[in-house]
Formats: C-alpha cells, sequence, structure tokens
C-alpha cells in the first residue's frame, strides 16, 4: 500500500535477501513505487476536496497534453475508510505512434520501405474479394545479386536494393503496386493485363541503367515471370508461384528478359523438383559411383593420371551422367555431401587404380567454383586429402569462375593445398572468364584446353592459333598442357606434329569406364589400334558433349 503523504524520493532498493527476494516491508513499498512512477498510464489520486495526493509522471505528462490525445477513465476508491477520485489517462498520441510502428514492422519492408509479402497478398486478396477484373502478378529477380554482395559487400548490396526498389516504383503505371518480398526478389502488381511483357520489358531495360553506390559504378539487370488472373490462379499463392516459375526458365536462358507462364513450364518445374527429391535420396543412400578417365601421354601412349568422374544410378538402375544433376545439386547446396562419396570412393579404390594404372598415376577430383570459394568446406576438404596419407597425388580440377571469383581462393585455398603437396588444374579453359593476360596472373599446376578449342583442330586455323598461344604460355608458367576432348585420329596427329603438347583427354583414347572394365595389366597404354574408336562410337561421344561428361 501507497503512503500517500510521500514526497521525498524512495530510498534503495535493499539487496535480496537469503530467499531470493526483497525482504521488509520499506523494501517492498519502495519497490511498488518504483512501478508506480514507470506506469505508461497516468493516475492521479485526489481527496473528496480536489487536492492531488499522488500522481506519476504519465498524469504529468497528461495535464499538458491536447484533450483529444487522451482518453481519461474516472472512478471514487476508499483507502483505509477515506474516499478518493482515482483518475486513469491514456495517450492516445503516443499509443497511436505505437501502433503505427507496428503497422510498419507488419506491412512493410525495413530497408526499402516497400510494401512486404504480407501486404501484397493482402492487396491480391483484396483485389480477388472486390471482383475488380484481371491483373498481373511479376516476379522480379536481381541477376548476380549474391556475385554483387560478395565483390563489394552487404552495405553497397543493401544500397543497390534500394535503388532499384525506387527505380521500379517510378516506373510503374498508375494504380500498380511494387513490394519486396526477401532478398533480391519484388512483386509487381500490375492492374492493367494489355501488353503486360512490353511494359515488363521497358522497366527491365530502365534497370540495366547504371547503378551508383559508395563510389562503385555497378552495372544490374533483373529476370522477371509473369501470371495473370484468373488465367493461372485464383489465389494469391498460385499466382506467385506460376510467376516464379516463369521467372526461372528466364534465369536457365537469357537473363535479364521477361516471360509469360504457361502450362509447359509447369511440367518443366515439377520434373525439376522430382528431381530433386530423388537427388536427394540418392545422396541419402549413396546410388553414386565413379568413373575414371585415362590421361594420356599421346607419344608413349601410357596412362599418366586420371580423372574421377560422377555418375549416379537412379532408382530405376539407370547410369546419369553429371550434366544431368550437377548443376542442381550445386545449387541446392548438396554438392559438398557428393564430394565427400567421391573422394571416400576413389581412396577405397587405390588398391585397384595402382594395380590396373602404376603406383605413380595421378589422380583428379573435380571441385564446383561455389564450393572452391567456400573456406569452411574446402578446409575440411584439404583435411581429408591429407588423411588419405598420398595428397600428393591428388589434383583437385576447378574451372576458370573458381579462379577468378573474389574469394579467397588464390590467398587461402591454394596454398592450403599445395602445404599437404595437392596439385591444382585449370579445367575447361578458354570459354569462361579467361583471357592470355589473366592466365599469366594465375598460380595453377595445370591447364586443361576445353574441348571446344580441340575439336577438329586439324582444319581449324584459328583454334590452331589460339592453342598456340595457350601453349607457349603455360610452357613459360611452367604448368602442364591437357588436351581435352581428343576424339579423332587426325586431331592427334595434329597435336603430335604442330604442337609440344604432350597430354590430351578424350573418347579417341577411353570413355570414362568403371575400375572393374579397364584391363588388370600394370600399366594401360593406347596403340594405333585406338584409332578405330571414334568410329565405333562417335555417337556416343557427341552424345558425352552435349550432355555432360
Amino acid at each position: 500500500m501507497i503512503d500517500a503523504t510521500m514526497t521525498e524520493p524512495p530510498p534503495p532498493p535493499p539487496a535480496p535477501d537469503d530467499r531470493g527476494g526483497v525482504g521488509g516491508d520499506a523494501a517492498r513499498l519502495a519497490l511498488l513505487d518504483g512501478l508506480f512512477q514507470a506506469l505508461p498510464v497516468g493516475l492521479d489520486l485526489r481527496d473528496p476536496h480536489g487536492v492531488a495526493v499522488l500522481r506519476n509522471p504519465a498524469a504529468e505528462a497528461a495535464a499538458a497534453a491536447a484533450p483529444e490525445d487522451l482518453r481519461a477513465t474516472r472512478e471514487a476508491v476508499t483507502i483505509r475508510g477515506d474516499a478518493y477520485l482515482l483518475t486513469t489517462t491514456v495517450d492516445l498520441a503516443a499509443q497511436r505512434k505505437v501502433e503505427a510502428e507496428l503497422f510498419r514492422r507488419a506491412y512493410y519492408d525495413e530497408l526499402t520501405g516497400l510494401p512486404n509479402r504480407s501486404h501484397l497478398q493482402h492487396a491480391v486478396e483484396e483485389l480477388m474479394e472486390r471482383g475488380s477484373g484481371p491483373f498481373a502478378l511479376a516476379f522480379v529477380d536481381v541477376d548476380g545479386f549474391k556475385q554483387i554482395n560478395d565483390y563489394y559487400g552487404h552495405a553497397v548490396g543493401d544500397a543497390i536494393l534500394v535503388k532499384l526498389a525506387r527505380r521500379i516504383a517510378a516506373e510503374l503505371p498508375a494504380g500498380s503496386l511494387v513490394g519486396r518480398i526477401g532478398g533480391d526478389e519484388f512483386v509487381l502488381l500490375l492492374r492493367e493485363t494489355d501488353d503486360v511483357l512490353v511494359a515488363v520489358e521497358a522497366l527491365l531495360a530502365r534497370l540495366k541503367a547504371p547503378l551508383f553506390a559508395e563510389g562503385h559504378e555497378i552495372f544490374a539487370s533483373a529476370s522477371v515471370g509473369v501470371s495473370l488472373y484468373p488465367e493461372h490462379g485464383r489465389d494469391y499463392e498460385t499466382l506467385r508461384r506460376n510467376a516464379d516459375i516463369a521467372m526461372y526458365r528466364v534465369k536457365s536462358g537469357r537473363k535479364g528478359a521477361a516471360a509469360l507462364f504457361d502450362e509447359d513450364m509447369r511440367m518443366v518445374a515439377q520434373s525439376r523438383m522430382e528431381t530433386e527429391q530423388r537427388l536427394r535420396l540418392a545422396i541419402r543412400d549413396r546410388r553414386f559411383l565413379c568413373a575414371y578417365q585415362p590421361k594420356v601421354d599421346i607419344y608413349t601412349h601410357r596412362t599418366v593420371g586420371l580423372e574421377v568422374l560422377l555418375r549416379w544410378r537412379d532408382e530405376a538402375g539407370f547410369i546419369q551422367p553429371p550434366g544431368e544433376f550437377i548443376g542442381l545439386a550445386v545449387e541446392l547446396g548438396m554438392i559438398n555431401d557428393i564430394s565427400r562419396m567421391v573422394l571416400d570412393e576413389t581412396v577405397a579404390a587405390l588398391g585397384d587404380i595402382d594395380a590396373a594404372f602404376g603406383c605413380g598415376t595421378s589422380i583428379s577430383v573435380n571441385v564446383a567454383a561455389k564450393q572452391a570459394g567456400d573456406i569452411g568446406f574446402m578446409t575440411d576438404f584439404a583435411a581429408d586429402l591429407r588423411a588419405t596419407g598420398c595428397p600428393e597425388r591428388f589434383m583437385v580440377e576447378l574451372t576458370e569462375e573458381a579462379f577468378f571469383a573474389k574469394s579467397e581462393l588464390q590467398s587461402t585455398v591454394l596454398p592450403l593445398l599445395r602445404g599437404i603437396g595437392t596439385k591444382v588444374s585449370i579445367d575447361d579453359f578458354g570459354v569462361g572468364y579467361s583471357s592470355l593476360s589473366a592466365l599469366a596472373d594465375l598460380t595453377a599446376d595445370e591447364v586443361k584446353i576445353d574441348r571446344s578449342f580441340v575439336t577438329d583442330i586439324h582444319r581449324r586455323p584459328r583454334s590452331q592459333s589460339i592453342l598456340k598461344a595457350i601453349e607457349s604460355l603455360g610452357q613459360a608458367l611452367d604448368m602442364t598442357i591437357i588436351a581435352e576432348g581428343l576424339e579423332s585420329f587426325e586431331e592427334l596427329t595434329y597435336l603430335t606434329a604442330a604442337t609440344t603438347i604432350r597430354h590430351a583427354q578424350g573418347y579417341y583414347f577411353s570413355r570414362p569406364l568403371a575400375l572393374d572394365q579397364f584391363t588388370s595389366s600394370r600399366t594401360i597404354s593406347y596403340g594405333s589400334s585406338r584409332a578405330a574408336a571414334p568410329a565405333r562410337m562417335g555417337a556416343e561421344a557427341r552424345t558425352s558433349r552435349t550432355r555432360g561428361r
């Protein structure tokens, strides 16, 4: 109970007693008074003569507020047999401010100030309930935004999102709505459906103009999928999902464009989802096997190394080449588990590899560019290589993308691998990010010339010039050159007669095979009789080129 005559500040609260609480009437009174003073609701207690007996700070503030901003309640109370009038006041202005802030957080994106997912869904459902006629939903995804974040940092990435949001909002026709639903994804609610793709493509053209953030000039683009109400769905989630499906179709082809949803897209998306689920089960059940393709000395026709290539034996027993599933595994973050399986199986097969090819044969394993930039994974992978007891026999093959991405590959990963004796190869060189000048800055042990430069090399003068340039620079930098995709006797003849390249890999020598398909002799060599191989399996070789190795 509060003493109404108290005018001095209460003393500091006493220390807790042995029971963890605060003992004594005076201590409890002090705590109660502290709560009274901190209440956000105004409390004003007056005696029957209207004299103020007790008033807390909230009541003092209410006395100075405008009457329309207050809600007051008065009631008679009896304390120790005496009658008093208690007035409670609530500051409606402060309450409205809190409510407005809660509403903003619930329905607007914190970074851009645009409507969020909940707001958009409510707006779409309201249009449907009112029967306002057809409208379009456009799903917008910024192309390569992760690379912008990784290269320039999240502060620049956030600034770019804010600028893109403003640019989109400025370009929308009247009556439209744009919201950010997460990450680099925006959704547009377009009331006009006539020539909707024309309007969206005009917006995309505007988005490609350069953006300036934190002193950087950055070029960005976006891919858009569009669905129409009621043709492509009669509820928000169906419309959003179908617009998302159309957007992913754009992403898989020509980025920076727009596409209108159709049922064929749904079938493709459903097939992709089924493949994803099957792939997850395959990882769980370890339904993968390794095939090995020799790297051959083209002068002695002896195997000098093996590349380990992954195959997926699906639930029906069919063998799926990596081109059918590796990209999906990388995208879904499942590639790390698969890479560890490949290394485990290869290590388990070392005895058979030695028996077939010799103990000095090097073994190449592929690592995706996304993995190469993951320091945690690469540290663990290097530890796994070290645990084999022969890390110096292994070579890690990385694509050009891994070398030219802004990551710790050059500063951390490559020294880590070299520290355990493992070598590094640049795979598919010449078709990605590389230039000859960039090659001079790389510190790889091996360069594998992409098959596109090797195919029919004997009758393609421009490819011959490129091949000679790569060969010369590789030699100057003390990197081994491997010609990939060698499939004909004529290609082999050109390499031996017109270049100093000593090593090659391809169907001319052997397609990727399981170890038990190779001869059990100590060392395998390939003689001139192999010249007939491309003729016997030319169709298979061409299929391999288009579907992955």
